[in-house]
C-alpha cells in the first residue's frame, strides 16, 4: 500500500468510575487515535500512552509530537508499506514503543480490511471468544472495594485483579478473597516495591493467587528473580517485557513464570505475537494486559487473546467497564466471555458521531 495521508484524533473519553493504582488515579482517558488513509483503504490504531508519564516514559502530548514529526513522514516517504515493514521504517526512532504501535496497527488494520480478513485470522486466533478478567483499582476503603468487586462478579467476569500497593495489599486481598471464594484472583503492584519487601510480599502466598503482577522497577529484573525463588506465588513481568528478546531472557533466568503482553508496550501487535511464540515455546503461559482501551484498541486485544497460549482470562473488560459509550460499537459480556470480531480488520468502526462530540481540537493531518 501506498500511505496518502496520516490523520491524529485527541478525545476525551470520561470514565464511568476513577481508577486508582499505585502511581496515579484517573477519571478520563485522553486519547491519541492515528487514521492512514491508504491507496488500498483506511485503518484506524489507538495509542494506550497516558496523560502523563507517571506509568511510562511515554504520554500523550509525545506521542503525538513523535508520531507528527517523526514516526508519520517515514511513513508518507515510503513507496511501499505493510504491516510487517512498520517496524523497520519507523527503526530509527529510539523507544516510543507506543506510539509505533498506534502507527503499525492502523496500517495492519487498513491491509487487512482490503484483504478481507480479520485482526484474529491474521493473528491465528483459534477461539471465537475469550475469558474476560477485570482490573480493580485502589479504593477508599475495603467497603468500597468489595461493593465494586461483588458488582464485578455480578456481571459474569471470570477473574479478578486488584491494584496493590504498600499500605494495601495484605487485608484487601484478604477481604476479597473471602467474598469471592475460589474464584480466580491476582494482584497488580505497578512497580511499586522494592527488595525490602519480599518477605512481605510472601504473606501473599495464604490466598492462593493466579499470580503477583509486576512488584518491583521495570529495570530490576534481578530482585524479581530473588522474589521467585523466594515466594510460592507465580511472579508476572508486565513493564519489564518490552520485546521478545526480553522476554526470553527473563524467563530463562527465573525472573518470570507468566508473561502479561500489552501491544502498545512492546512496540506493535506483530511483536506482540513474537513475544506469545517464544513463552509458548518454553511452555510460559501468558495473558493480555489493558491501558483502559477505547473498542478501537480493545478489538484488537480481544483478536490477540483468542491466540492458543493466551490461557489465563487477560484484563479484556467490557466497555462499560470504563466507558457509559465507547468510541465503537459496545463490547458485552457474555457469561464471563467477549467475542473475537469477525469482520475484515479489527472488525470493528469508529463512530463520526462520537469522534465529533468527543474531540479535544481538529484532527491534524499529515500528507507527504
Amino acid at each position: 500500500m501506498r500511505i496518502l495521508a496520516v490523520e491524529l484524533h485527541r478525545v476525551a473519553m470520561p470514565l464511568v468510575r476513577p481508577f486508582e493504582t499505585s502511581f496515579g488515579r484517573q477519571t478520563a482517558r485522553d486519547v491519541l487515535l492515528v487514521r492512514v488513509r491508504t491507496t488500498d483503504g483506511d485503518g484506524w490504531g489507538e495509542c494506550v500512552a497516558m496523560a502523563d508519564p507517571v506509568y511510562s516514559s511515554e504520554y500523550v502530548d509525545g506521542s503525538e509530537a513523535v508520531i507528527r514529526h517523526y514516526l508519520a513522514p517515514a511513513l508518507l516517504a515510503a513507496q511501499e508499506v505493510g504491516a510487517e515493514s512498520v517496524a523497520g521504517l519507523l527503526g530509527f526512532v529510539v523507544g516510543h514503543r507506543m506510539a509505533k504501535a498506534a502507527v503499525e496497527t492502523a496500517v495492519l488494520d487498513a491491509q487487512t480490511r482490503a484483504e478481507g480478513i480479520s485482526f484474529g485470522e491474521y493473528f491465528g486466533a483459534d477461539r471465537d471468544a475469550v475469558d474476560c478478567g477485570v482490573s480493580v483499582g485502589i479504593s477508599s476503603s475495603i467497603d468500597e472495594l468489595l461493593a465494586e468487586v461483588d458488582g464485578y462478579v455480578g456481571e459474569g467476569y471470570r477473574r479478578i485483579k486488584l491494584k496493590i500497593k504498600p499500605g494495601w495489599d495484605i487485608e484487601p486481598v484478604r477481604a476479597v478473597r473471602e467474598l469471592i471464594g475460589e474464584l480466580p484472583l491476582q494482584v497488580d503492584a505497578n512497580t511499586a516495591y522494592t527488595r525490602a519487601d519480599i518477605e512481605h510480599l510472601g504473606r501473599l502466598d495464604e490466598f492462593g493467587l493466579l499470580l503477583i503482577e509486576q512488584p518491583f522497577v521495570e529495570e530490576d529484573i534481578l530482585t524479581h528473580i530473588v522474589l521467585s525463588a523466594a515466594i510460592e506465588t507465580p511472579v508476572c513481568l508486565d513493564e519489564s517485557i518490552v520485546n521478545a528478546e526480553v522476554a526470553l531472557d527473563a524467563i530463562e533466568r527465573g525472573a518470570t513464570s507468566v508473561v502479561n503482553i500489552k501491544a502498545g508496550r512492546v512496540g506493535g501487535y506483530l511483536e506482540a505475537v513474537r513475544v506469545h511464540d517464544v513463552c509458548a515455546e518454553l511452555g510460559v503461559p501468558v495473558w493480555c494486559g489493558g491501558m483502559l482501551e477505547t473498542g478501537v484498541g480493545r478489538a484488537a486485544n480481544v483478536a490477540l487473546a483468542a491466540m492458543a497460549n493466551f490461557t489465563l482470562p487477560g484484563d479484556t473488560s467490557g466497555s462499560s467497564r470504563y466507558f457509559a459509550e465507547d468510541l465503537t460499537e459496545p463490547f458485552e459480556l457474555v457469561d464471563g466471555r467477549l467475542a473475537v470480531p469477525t469482520g475484515a480488520g479489527s472488525g470493528v468502526d469508529v463512530r463520526a458521531d462520537a469522534l465529533a462530540d468527543w474531540a479535544l481540537r481538529p484532527p491534524i493531518t499529515l500528507t507527504a
